[in-house]
């Protein structure tokens, strides 16, 4: 094992050879294609499998605001709207509480990889000190729980609850709802929190329902079978399991450590190794926390998007590998800038970004050296991408569980696993029997309207078909065509990956506001205008700021498994050409303008929006 801590400048031409050589072996055909939606055997994967569902008799009502989803874009939503002085609102959800990907995501040593201080939303308005700097996923999910209970969002939500379809009533000016309950639920105004990632998928491998041994997804951790808890209780019935795991992602990351501790034997397939960064998480001192001075978490939110964006402040309060790579261009820019003169151009910071990149990733290689004893397992653990090609990861354990004796890296050089039969796995062409497997495959990642309804807007438009050719908005919230609808989401706005949370709060914020003044007003119906959604598509058109990321990347979900994107795709994923600060920034200044441009709000007694009539409201 190599414990120095010199790293070498890379050559980059080798590099960049290496790079794409990697790349290459791991391209397919079938792209996304290659996973599956979890179905006969495998259909329970999507149920709910930690809360009871209780039948009870349909719902049939009114109410101001409606929000599908009770993830943390719903809770914000909700949170906002409450603030705002609008309480008559029904959250929908299809899990058994609210808490969103933290209610469904329980394995083992799920955390944050952000911050909790900047992604836990609304702490200085519940008064809540996260316990570490990173926390805990069921700290996360108390959290949430903690967000319902503060504004009241509890009182008239209906859990375990799917939402079937969404229809606009242009006679009334109303959402109606329809739910596989038998509900039928009327909405002056629809908030959709669904999230990108919320199904999960399972690799398209041949003989995958064949397995005869036990089997689930992360996302729906079967705690009864391995033991243990979410709080981290040893899985002690795993003791004499031979235990596999399909993945080395973010979730996988995360679990690996702790199924390394409690397997009688772990293996782990690995196609493509995750970037592994330095966590260093520690408890939050109260000390500290109670001597932050009020508006303490706004000022968290703009120091980190401003850093991890390239910005410049006095300070980093975060102080996390996200800001950390940032920094370093921040730094290469001015340090060119001052000492040859050069001017400040895209190309100029397109430059101080791949050296940045470089230095970062040759570290991240070298650290595993320093701790993986096995010569031939730390080769295979090593990334040979760009970081942002995939999501990057921070874990102090990761690596350090394949030191065990009982865990064994299975890594098939980037062609994942060849076939599943009756007994185990196939991979490199060796048979792993196994009594245990997970998959840890992630979710389908819809970047727009990831909803499993229709959602009709007027005329009979479904959202589906006004979104054919790629997601139009207005600020990735407001659709002409759908009066009184609003998407909570990051795409078409901040599209600030490192810490979603503060889109859907900033989203939240902005919800509320329109909502409050369209119901101060009397309006009836508010709607963003055909031009003003023109205009803010236009912008993105030719844009290179999106989710998708780079085309040359290795395959993964950040960059479309490999494929070209199609203008579809990546009007679906883009995010303000002038990156996220200067997003947030704008969008406060609209809506605490109380011009509202681009939106129209119908007053009673006049046409429909869509007839162009005239309006209560028509910002200029």
């Amino acid at each position: 094992m190599n414990t120095t801590n010199a790293v070498e400048p890379p050559d980059r031409t080798a590099l960049r050879a290496r790079y794409r050589a990697e790349r290459d072996k791991r391209l397919r055909s079938d792209g996304s294609d290659q996973y599956i939606e979890p179905t006969g055997r495998f259909a329970h994967f999507r149920e709910d499998t930690f809360t009871e569902r209780v039948e009870r008799d349909p719902v049939t009502d009114e109410v101001t605001v409606a929000i599908i989803g009770g993830g943390f874009a719903g809770l914000t939503t909700g949170a906002r709207l409450a603030e705002a002085g609008v309480t008559d609102v029904r959250l929908i959800e299809g899990g058994g509480d609210v808490g969103g990907a933290w209610y469904w995501n329980r394995y083992p040593g799920a955390m944050c990889d952000t911050a909790a201080m900047v992604y836990l939303p609304l702490l200085e308005e519940t008064g809540h000190m996260p316990t570490q700097k990173y926390t805990m996923g069921h700290e996360n999910f108390a959290h949430a729980q903690r967000i319902a209970t503060h504004y009241g969002l509890y009182q008239r939500a209906l859990f375990s609850t799917e939402v079937t379809s969404l229809e606009w009533d242009e006679a009334t000016s109303r959402w109606l709802i329809g739910t596989d309950r038998g509900d039928a639920i009327r909405a002056r105004f629809v908030a959709m929190g669904t999230g990108p990632m919320h199904r999960p998928k399972l690799p398209g491998i041949p003989g995958l329902d064949t397995f005869e041994g036990h089997c689930f997804h992360t996302s729906r951790w079967d705690y009864p079978y391995t033991g243990g808890s979410p709080s981290g209780e040893p899985m002690d019935r795993l003791a004499d399991k031979r235990v596999g795991i399909i993945g080395t992602g973010a979730t996988a990351v995360q679990a690996i450590p702790h199924l390394a501790r409690d397997s009688g034997e772990l293996f782990v397939f690995q196609r493509t190794p995750s970037s592994i960064d330095v966590r260093n998480n520690r408890p939050t001192d109260p000390a500290e926390f109670d001597a932050l001075e009020a508006g303490w978490q706004r000022r968290w939110l703009d120091n980190f998007a401003t850093l991890q964006t390239g910005g410049f402040t006095d300070e980093d309060l975060v102080m996390d590998g996200w800001t950390d790579i940032a920094k370093r261009i921040r730094d290469r820019v001015v340090l060119e800038m001052t000492s040859t003169g050069e001017a400040f151009t895209p190309e100029l910071v397109a430059r101080a970004y791949e050296d940045s990149d470089d230095e970062k990733m040759t570290e991240i290689r070298a650290r595993v050296d320093t701790i993986v004893a096995d010569e031939s397992a730390a080769e295979a653990l090593k990334p040979w991408y760009r970081q942002l090609c995939k999501r990057p990861c921070f874990h102090d354990e990761y690596l350090q569980a394949y030191n065990r004796p009982n865990t064994h890296l299975v890594d098939t050089d980037g062609q994942g696993v060849e076939a599943i039969d009756a007994a185990g796995m196939w991979a490199a062409g060796e048979h792993y029997p196994l009594d245990c497997l997970i998959f840890a495959s992630g979710f389908d990642v819809h970047l727009a309207h990831s909803a499993t309804y229709e959602t009709t807007g007027r005329d009979g438009l479904s959202l589906s078909e006004h979104w054919v050719d790629g997601m139009c908005s207005l600020h990735g919230t407001h659709v002409a065509g759908f009066p009184n609808l609003f998407i909570v989401g990051l795409n078409q706005g901040a599209n600030l990956i490192s810490n979603v949370t503060h889109n859907l709060t900033e989203a939240a914020t902005s919800i509320a506001a329109v909502v409050a003044h369209a119901l101060t007003i009397g309006a009836l119906e508010v709607e963003a205008t055909a031009e003003a959604e023109q205009a803010w598509v236009a912008q993105f058109e030719s844009s290179t700021r999106g989710f998708l990321g780079n085309p040359d990347c290795t395959p993964g979900y950040y960059n479309n498994e490999g494929a070209e994107p199609t203008p579809a795709q990546r009007l679906n994923a883009s995010g303000y050409p002038d990156g996220p600060v200067a997003f947030f920034a704008l969008i406060d200044r609209w809506r605490t303008s109380g011009s509202f441009d681009g939106l129209a709000f119908r007053a009673p007694g006049s046409a429909p929006l869509g007839g162009g009539a005239t309006t209560a409201h028509e910002p200029g």
